[in-house]
């Protein structure tokens, strides 16, 4: 059956990218007690330092689209054998998320790119012996009481990918570089991390979290932010550091920008970031190389009433562990083969008059004719949990005249998109090894 579309204008507002600012502080108080909860900001909110009000509509469906593309070549299999990934997973400006936090004692305020696809909270540090442009000051770790370089024969030093000791032979230094040949080089340290709750008014330190000092650091960085802050799966990021206080529990809502309720998005950690009652379903987290990222096994999609299975599609690897979960690519990635199947379903179900993206990026591409079309209803069937998306952001308008599938062939990748995650609670528990999702108006949280 296909569901009614809401009008186009809704649509225009769901192309754009879901990059968001978390504005964040937790007490170590409530993070032992196992839940706390950040809000969201979106990209191309006023409220976001990346709001650009010249731009137009087009202007950020591109942009999206380009750091859709850089972001999805840089997960494919020709750069996962290598052992240092994990440490170096992302397109360096392709983040779909930023993350305010502060650092040292006395704090000093850090704007950084949050990604479930990385590891290593890095940020640019003083002395530089190259850094790129960055509007607010640069830290020195000089000024922190609480900094301290950690040595390169230590567990933590061992923990991480790409480290070396450094010339004097007493600290441990790391080394990160990115698909677009961004790079990142200093010392690795711990200090004071400090973050804010939505559900509490006392901004408490944690101390001694290991971070990245970068005093090399140059490319395709953007000057409103200062590094990555890694929520992926291995040892040094975020999460693996705060497990013990969390369970190992986190979960977020993404409020779709078709919402007139000018409601944040949440980010949530602990008790609060368990996702169960009526309409949950969860699927298995598969062990797989590099542990940064999240894999989950896709065995089809159904369009109306017709199921796609992806078998023989997946290549000689079988199907277990087949899609990333990725909060910072934009679209969803399917293999050529079956994308070509799954995209003619989709046709069949739709009577328009065709057309062409510009970008050549999307392939499947209507001229509408009203403000509202059916658009079919697309469920991803993972192993034991069945996902309706939300037909708001299945399609996505590039511009004033045209609307796209806001799905891509990739023969070498398989990414399930920010898109397709839009108005889902999802939760990830570290323990239990799952993914759970909800549908939620995320507006209500």
């Amino acid at each position: 059956m296909a569901s009614p579309h809401h009008s186009l204008l809704s649509l225009a507002a769901s192309a754009t990218t879901f990059s968001i600012i978390l504005l964040c502080c937790f007490t170590l108080i409530e993070a032992l007690n196992g839940g706390f909860s950040v809000d969201l900001i979106h990209r191309d909110s006023p409220d976001s330092p990346f709001y650009n009000s010249s731009e137009t509509h087009s202007q950020r469906v591109a942009k999206a689209l380009r750091r859709s593309i850089n972001r999805v070549n840089h997960f494919k299999p020709s750069s996962s054998v290598s052992p240092n990934l994990a440490q170096t997973d992302i397109i360096s400006n392709s983040g779909e998320y930023l993350m305010k936090y502060s650092v040292g004692t006395p704090p000093v305020a850090i704007l950084g790119v949050a990604d479930t696809g990385s590891d290593l909270i890095w940020l640019q540090c003083k002395p530089c012996t190259e850094c790129y442009k960055q509007a607010a000051p640069i830290f020195d770790p000089e000024m922190s009481t609480t900094y301290k370089s950690i040595s390169c024969t230590s567990s933590q030093c061992e923990s991480l990918r790409k480290t070396s000791c450094s010339n004097d032979g007493t600290s441990c230094q790391y080394s990160v570089s990115y698909g677009d040949k961004s790079f990142s080089n200093g010392d690795l340290a711990v200090d004071t991390f400090t973050l804010g709750s939505t559900t509490s008014d006392r901004p408490v330190s944690l101390p001694e979290t290991i971070i990245g000092c970068g005093h090399d650091n140059n490319g395709h960085f953007d000057a409103k932010g200062s590094g990555i802050v890694g929520l992926g799966g291995g040892t040094v990021s975020l999460v693996s550091q705060l497990s013990s206080s969390i369970s190992g529990k986190f979960s977020y809502c993404l409020v779709p920008l078709t919402s007139r309720d000018e409601k944040s998005s949440k980010l949530k950690f602990g008790s609060e970031a368990v996702v169960s009652g009526p309409g949950t379903v969860s699927t298995p987290l598969v062990p797989n190389s590099p542990d940064t990222f999240y894999f989950l096994t896709l065995e089809a999609i159904s369009v109306g009433s017709k199921r796609l299975e992806l078998s023989g599609s997946s290549g000689s690897g079988g199907l277990e562990g087949n899609i990333i979960i990725d909060s910072g690519t934009t679209v969803t990635t399917l293999p050529t083969e079956f994308y070509s199947e799954f995209e003619s379903a989709v046709a069949e179900e739709i009577d328009l008059e065709r057309g062409d993206d510009p970008s050549q990026f999307l392939s499947l591409c209507y001229k509408p004719t009203s403000d509202s079309i059916e658009i079919p209803s697309i469920t991803a069937h993972f192993t034991g949990a069945d996902v309706k998306l939300n037909p708001d952001t299945t399609f996505i308008q590039i511009n004033e005249e045209l609307l796209c599938l806001a799905f891509r062939a990739n023969q070498e990748i398989t990414i399930f998109g920010n898109l397709a995650q839009s108005n889902l609670l999802v939760g990830y528990d570290l323990v239990k090894k799952t993914v759970s999702f909800k549908p939620k108006d995320c507006t209500k949280l």
